[in-house]
């Protein structure tokens, strides 16, 4: 028994199997212990309505984003993420507020025995903590967004009220597979029985696959792009702004402002937007005022938490993270990187060992100064072996084992003209934040 939360956490850390420290080891490959923890703590997510959110990329963005509107709303939200960046407690939020630590200390302590009996995995047990969490703090709705995959994920016990996947590309290809298609079907996985679904982004690979699925499912199928337009208008200080205009009210057009700075952000205010409007047809009565609407979008990380996601750290020179670590993810940062103006670009980069290298180098700029490091994990690949691959691609630079070392090195060489990029993977991110 724990009588700190300190020891409760390195215990959840330490003794379960943990997908963010070793990898592969911890995954597996079926529902049986998160359906039977679930029947052990009396079915949790039966007692609020729920929001199931997958996808390759943008899915963390998008439940943060519809968490911030709802609970501009007036509804008390909960909202389940992973992984955290710098706290444990980050992964569990009420209303913005992540879980208390008496309240991990005491689930822990609750049920000890049971974890120690079942071998649940780290990702099993911090999903029931939520799931109980929300329940017994009687959230009105909680947005739960899947670990990876979808159909063997242990978030896929939830009765949700809407699905949402975002995109697909290819990520975690060892677990999922190796081609769209393969990968679709696995996120496809959380689209429940006459259960409404919307589809982010579209790809010619995978569109017959969600079809497919929600046919066999009887669930309403809804493609972002035809319940709203999403169309750039400018970033003006620290927000984003877009114009909106609605499949149902077409000659009608709302300007939206968000706090999230990404080009890539325009894909998931789209499918974020498309949700709450389906949101607001269904049978939970789901009301969100106009008002509320432009609020909640306009200050989702203050309302949520949310960094690291195209994060402006410092200006002169401009540093810049972004939590991107997918092919997927980085054309879209990279894309931007470029177009910010920039006299030298400095790049920190650092990657778990398992990260398919061949997928990601050729998606950088060769005349950055780089900065191989390495994240404080067991997972992350060794610098020097990163630097060695990264040469071989014709990516050059210096070796700084230590993340905010590198950083460190990164703007003593960089002029007020210049731009710095963090990123690579979440853990570089986390380590500079």
């Amino acid at each position: 028994m724990f009588t700190v939360y300190e020891a409760a956490v390195d215990y959840l850390f330490g003794r379960l199997p943990m997908y963010q420290a070793i990898g592969k080891a911890a995954y597996k490959a079926d529902l049986k212990t998160p359906e039977t923890l679930d029947k052990y703590l009396g079915r949790p997510h039966r007692k609020f309505t729920s929001i199931h959110v997958a996808g390759t990329n943008g899915k963390g963005s998008v439940s943060h984003i519809l968490a911030a509107t709802l609970q501009a709303a007036g509804y008390t939200v909960g909202l389940y993420t992973s992984p955290h960046l710098k706290d444990f407690r980050e992964r569990i939020k009420i209303n913005g507020t992540p879980v208390f630590p008496a309240d991990v200390l005491s689930f822990v302590n609750e049920h000890y025995e049971w974890i120690e009996k079942n071998q649940a995995s780290f990702f099993e047990m911090t999903t029931a903590l939520a799931f109980d969490y929300f329940a017994r703090r009687k959230v009105d709705i909680a947005v739960v967004e899947t670990g990876m995959g979808g159909r063997l994920d242990a978030t896929n016990i939830i009765r949700p009220a809407l699905c949402v996947i975002t995109n697909i590309g290819l990520d975690h290809t060892e677990h999922l597979g190796g081609t769209l298609e393969a990968i679709a079907r696995e996120k496809a996985g959380i689209i429940k029985w006459r259960t409404p679904v919307i589809i982010g982004e579209t790809l010619p690979e995978t569109e017959h696959v969600f079809r497919e699925t929600a046919r066999k499912q009887k669930a309403p199928l809804l493609f972002a792009k035809d319940c709203v337009h999403v169309m750039p208008d400018g970033v003006y200080g620290q927000r984003q702004h877009f114009i909106v205009q609605f499949a149902d009210a077409p000659l009608a057009t709302l300007r939206v402002a968000v706090d999230l700075l990404g080009e890539y952000q325009q894909y998931n205010v789209q499918a974020a937007l498309a949700a709450l409007e389906t949101l607001r047809s269904l049978p939970c009565r789901v009301s969100i005022p106009t008002g509320n609407l432009l609020y909640g979008m306009e200050h989702v990380a203050q309302l949520t938490g949310l960094r690291g996601r195209w994060e402006i750290l410092e200006h002169n020179p401009l540093v810049i993270c972004d939590a991107g670590h997918n092919a997927h993810g980085l054309r879209h940062s990279l894309k931007q990187l470029a177009e910010t103006p920039h006299h030298r670009l400095h790049i920190v980069f650092g990657v778990v060992a398992d990260k398919d290298l061949s997928a990601i180098l050729p998606l950088f700029p060769r005349d950055a100064l780089y900065y191989f490091t390495q994240a404080d994990l067991p997972r992350a690949l060794d610098a020097a072996d990163l630097a060695a691959q990264c040469h071989a691609a014709g990516l050059y630079g210096e070796i700084v084992p230590n993340v905010r070392e590198a950083l460190s090195l990164a703007k003593s060489r960089a002029t007020p003209a210049d731009v710095i990029f963090v990123g690579g993977s979440n853990f570089v991110v986390a380590e500079v934040i």
